[in-house]
């Protein structure tokens, strides 16, 4: 049974393992390491800031699933794995950060322990958490076993979310919409956008209720003028100006589970050509809401959104979009699916999306994005409620 502490309820993680372990068995994999802090979580319930050391669960084709880490961080296993802590294992800090000793080298003990020493081991190479060094390290110190790459094995069963899942997505749309609307609300010339972003962080933090705000895995991303001309650029201490958009990538968390919305605010008067992309954006996201039921495929959200830009004569490039829920930093993203057209992931309830079909242009950018949801019939629902414009604060 699921302890207490532990996120979801007992079915919903026996839900989790019995998928994972039928893919491993479609892999011929008789053990899976899984390094992901998403996946660990998803697959065990543990939630700690300790993914900058290594870490991992061990999976196999029977009992319960082992979570390996640095000892001190075992601690925190037991407080928020739903298993017991007879299968939570923890290394020395002698190996942390050493140069005369790999944690990779305790791992393998406990690997040969479970009888592997010859098996055939799924390891995420495509990974930020799992690196060259381990890998190396690991297939010197089990010469026989047989390493296959199972990236993103466990992240294509998160792809299609239980009701539970769906339920704490909700309750990060909710915060979601009220930090998107703290910051269209204080944007003004003259404010820092330092103190924007922690009027930002405030609202996200506090949450809604007693719908508490987690720590999103990406942080707000917010620049203005020919900053927003990038998509990844973060803040700085400048005053916000008169004359210049400022888009708002931001999310809120709760439990680990995200949202993301995006908006943009324009303080004066908008040129009209953003006043003229604005009408092809929304009314792109409208034709992609409408394309993105299940049957369908995301290239058809895609297509139907490009569609629309050519009609009016804008040019695009890139995805625009990809599923989201479980994450830890550095990124919200699930690593699986894309909404762009030569995807053709079969869209199905319960699946989750962040359908983002922003525009970068030579000197403005216009963020306007949903997170949406895959229902039985009809067209996918946006989990967040704000004003589908552009915000002008004269």
């Amino acid at each position: 049974m699921a302890q207490s502490n532990a996120p979801f309820s007992a079915a919903e993680y026996n839900r989790r393992i019995t998928a994972t372990r039928a893919a491993m068995e479609r892999a011929g994999l008789d053990a899976i390491f899984v390094t992901d802090p998403s996946n660990q979580a998803w697959l065990t319930g543990y939630d700690g800031w300790s993914f900058y050391v290594h870490q991992g669960v061990i999976l196999t084709m029977d009992g319960d699933p082992v979570w390996w880490g640095r000892h001190m961080d075992s601690i925190g296993a037991r407080r928020t794995c739903w298993f017991s802590g007879d299968t939570v294992r923890g290394y020395g800090d002698h190996f942390v950060q050493s140069t005369g000793r790999h944690p990779m080298q305790d791992l393998a003990g406990h690997l040969r322990a479970l009888g592997l020493e010859r098996g055939r081991i799924g390891v995420e190479m495509e990974n930020y958490y799992y690196s060259a060094k381990a890998h190396e390290v690991l297939r010197a110190e089990l010469p026989e076993a047989r390493f296959s790459d199972a990236t993103a094995l466990v992240n294509w069963r998160r792809l299609v979310k239980s009701e539970e899942e769906v339920g704490f997505i909700r309750n990060a749309a909710k915060i979601s919409e009220k930090v998107v609307r703290t910051a269209i609300e204080r944007a003004e010339p003259g404010l820092r956008k330092n103190d924007l972003v922690a009027e930002i962080y405030h609202a996200a933090i506090t949450g809604v209720g007693e719908i508490w705000g987690d720590y999103p895995a990406i942080v707000p991303l917010t620049p203005s003028g020919l900053d927003a001309t990038a998509a990844h650029l973060t803040w700085n201490g400048a005053p916000m100006r008169r004359g210049e958009a400022t888009f708002f990538e931001l999310s809120g968390c709760y439990r680990r589970y995200h949202a993301p919305l995006c908006r943009t605010v324009y303080l004066g008067t908008p040129p009209a050509e953003m006043r003229e992309a604005e009408k092809a954006q929304i009314e792109g996201i409208e034709a992609g809401l409408e394309a993105a039921h299940a049957g369908n495929r995301t290239c058809d959200i895609a297509n139907a959104f490009m569609a629309v830009l050519k009609k009016y004569g804008i040019h695009r490039e890139g995805r625009m979009g990809y599923p989201v829920g479980l994450s830890y930093p550095p990124d919200w993203g699930e690593r699986t699916a894309s909404i762009r057209s030569e995807d053709e992931t079969v869209l199905e309830p319960g699946m989750v999306f962040h359908f983002m079909p922003a525009l970068w242009m030579e000197s403005w950018g216009l963020e306007t994005t949903e997170t949406i949801l895959i229902r039985d019939s009809g067209p996918a629902e946006a989990l967040c409620n704000v004003e589908r414009q552009l915000f002008v604060k004269e």
